[in-house]
């Protein structure tokens, strides 16, 4: 694991663009489930440039998005702006910070693996609160397609299904998408 200053330093200096380097589009598993999410207090965990929380805000949502990079809160604070919506955005190191419990509705998580937070975030949700989850299997590597490599940060063949097997699994799915990353996607009711 990197040094919490080393992260930092890693991801601010990705984000230090005019370009939001991921795009302002939310992620499409988010697009395509926002309906069936409980309306009400959301956090967006490892917001990058806010494109999935400006996305929930638009959608009703009250939204708390964090990421370790102060560069990517701005950028996603300008966002929201952009999209005339609120969302409170802080700098977070979510390897000593914690989550407040029975506080969300919705906890989203895209494209971030930390297997010690995952309690924390079922124990941050209200009962009958949703988590939204989607990031990259050790495929994803395997395979040679963009991405994080090292195994740390890649999930095992139904990981992120067992992680949450505590909740009620209401949709998931382990995949090759487009031909272009290797997934796993879930959403879990508490």
């Amino acid at each position: 694991m990197f040094a919490n200053n080393q992260d930092k330093q890693f991801w601010d200096k990705k984000y230090e663009t005019e370009a939001y380097i991921f795009g302002k589009e939310p992620v499409e598993f988010l697009k395509e489930h926002i309906d069936i999410l409980p309306r009400g207090k959301a956090l967006d965990i490892a917001m990058g440039e806010g494109r999935n929380a400006v996305f929930l805000a638009e959608n009703g949502f009250a939204v708390d998005g964090c990421d370790i990079s102060e560069i990517a809160v701005k950028k996603a604070k300008e966002l929201a702006k952009e999209h005339n919506v609120a969302i409170h955005a802080f700098v977070a190191d979510l390897e000593t910070s914690k989550l407040p419990k029975d506080t969300y509705d919705v906890i989203a998580c895209f494209y971030y693996l930390q297997r010690d937070l995952i309690p924390q975030m079922k124990e941050a949700l209200k009962p009958g609160g949703m988590i939204i989850y989607e990031t990259y299997t050790i495929e994803n590597r395997e395979r040679g397609f963009e991405g994080p490599k090292n195994k740390d940060y890649l999930l095992k063949p139904n990981e992120l299904l067992d992680l949450f097997k505590d909740l009620k699994i209401i949709y998931y799915r382990e995949l090759v998408l487009n031909n272009k990353k290797a997934i796993a996607s879930l959403i879990a009711k508490k």
